[in-house]
């Protein structure tokens, strides 16, 4: 006989939420949430199915990277998003990627982000990136080095495809 590994979602069969190491338990019906610890890299607030699904992410290609007029470490991207209109976000990975590396890559992006001034620059949505430390970390110690990847699609996808 075998057995299958739990279910990484409720089912109908099973509708306990199977838990992972570190991770945050869900606060009990009606209790108060303290804020999540200040530690670098630590565990964040559970959020529910439906303020998860606010995020739009979408699928955008890199049209044309240039420096931030007013920033060292950002980078200004210019984006197809899919929707004809274009768009700009400011991202924080210039030591990371040069523009040859960026331009024309698929990025993921949260779409629906409020826009926000970034040093003087508008930027309207925020590329999702994986680190191997946490930024405040390696801010707080210039002698650890952090490696940032962008995630991207595994395949050739059209700009604006919906991720989920």
């Amino acid at each position: 006989m075998t057995t299958s590994p739990a279910p990484s979602h409720p089912t109908p069969d099973n509708p306990a939420i199977p838990q992972t190491p570190n991770a945050t338990p869900p606060a009990p019906a009606g209790a108060a949430v303290a804020p999540a610890a200040s530690i670098p890299g630590a565990p964040k607030p559970v959020v529910t199915f439906e303020e998860f699904a606010k995020l739009d992410l979408r699928v955008a290609r890199i049209v044309q990277a240039e420096a931030h007029p007013k920033a060292d470490r950002l980078w200004k991207l210019q984006l197809d998003d899919g929707s004809g209109v274009p768009r700009q976000i400011c991202a924080g990975i210039k030591e990371h990627y040069s523009v040859e590396q960026l331009t024309g890559r698929l990025i993921v992006i949260v779409a629906n982000l409020a826009p926000r001034v970034i040093r003087g620059e508008e930027s309207r949505g925020m590329l999702l990136a994986a680190s191997d430390v946490p930024k405040d970390a390696a801010t707080a110690d210039p002698s650890v080095l952090r490696k940032v990847i962008v995630l991207k699609p595994d395949g050739d996808i059209a700009p604006g495809a919906i991720v989920s």
